[in-house]
């Protein structure tokens, strides 16, 4: 798994992006990216997986989330089926100019200091700003702009949300640590059906056991044995949602025993998963694979 910096065009004749993504999976990078442009990505409908920050947990029945400037996040289509159809719009904090004395504005401006956490607005909410980021995709221009301002604004009055994460994670502990990551994260992604040796993972890293330990609980908020069990137990979410049996999930997703296989599914998703794949036949289930500590990472 990649992480890269994206570089942002503005759409021709516009001071903000917009991206309407129809096209099969296969076609696009899902990449763990960054970028200074706050981004709002509506997915239409399907399922897969939403990666914000230090949290990461799947989604069905489409998704809207707003995701701060330079918020690590990954695209929408992570671990999606076709048809996945999603519109994104990218657009820089400075663009959005109100005079001082326009109070109106300043649920605007407290909505991107929320979106520094990821916001995750609720089903309805996705389904009333729809026709609006239909029309986005359609309109030029000034109109083009106030619409923007329009789903902003009407966003910054919702309440029907909530934070992805629980403190903002840092760009720069990306960054600064880019190389060592990827090598971690693709190595869990390539092994996660097999048995995974912590050990052999630090030598790949370059570093001790306990430092290894050290920089990446700094680094994720989590330790690996947390991330990597988290990582297979949404493999095993998305395989129930194409009707594969529970002990099959449980072995193809690197998991020896299914009675622990079933606890660690019910610690991290609050469900069974005889009761996931029961909530997932009437689009009912938000699998939140977050975990409650709060570790503040200091790079």
């Amino acid at each position: 798994m990649k992480v890269t910096f994206e570089r942002v065009i503005p759409d021709e004749k516009s001071s903000f992006r917009t991206i309407h993504n129809n096209s099969p999976i296969s076609e696009f990078k899902w990449e763990y990216h960054y970028h200074p442009e706050i981004e709002l990505v509506c997915v239409i409908s399907g399922s897969g997986t939403r990666h914000v920050g230090y949290h990461k947990s799947n989604y069905t029945n489409g998704d809207l989330v707003l995701i701060g400037s330079n918020i690590p996040h990954s695209g929408f289509g992570l671990n999606s089926i076709d048809p996945h159809e999603e519109i994104v719009l990218q657009f820089r904090e400075e663009i959005l100019q109100f005079p001082q004395m326009e109070v109106e504005a300043n649920s605007i401006k407290n909505l991107l200091e929320l979106s520094k956490y990821g916001i995750h607005f609720h089903n309805k909410v996705k389904k009333a700003m729809l026709p609006k980021l239909k029309l986005v995709l359609e309109s030029e221009g000034y109109k083009r702009y106030l619409l923007l301002l329009e789903i902003l604004f009407e966003l910054s009055k919702c309440t029907d949300y909530e934070l992805l994460n629980k403190e903002i994670m840092p760009y720069t502990i990306i960054s600064k640590n880019k190389t060592r990551l990827e090598t971690i994260f693709t190595y869990v992604e390539h092994n996660y059906d097999k048995e995974i040796n912590i050990e052999d993972v630090a030598k790949l890293a370059n570093l001790t056991l306990p430092a290894f330990c050290n920089f990446f609980k700094k680094a994720t908020q989590i330790t690996f044995t947390e991330f990597v069990n988290r990582f297979r137990i949404n493999k095993a979410c998305l395989l129930m949602a194409q009707d594969k049996s529970i002990s099959e999930c449980s072995y193809s997703c690197g998991f020896n025993n299914v009675t622990y296989f079933n606890r660690m599914f019910k610690k991290y998703t609050e469900k069974t998963p005889s009761e996931f794949m029961k909530n997932f036949a009437h689009n009912k289930v938000n699998v939140d694979l977050q975990v409650e500590k709060e570790v503040k990472a200091t790079f």
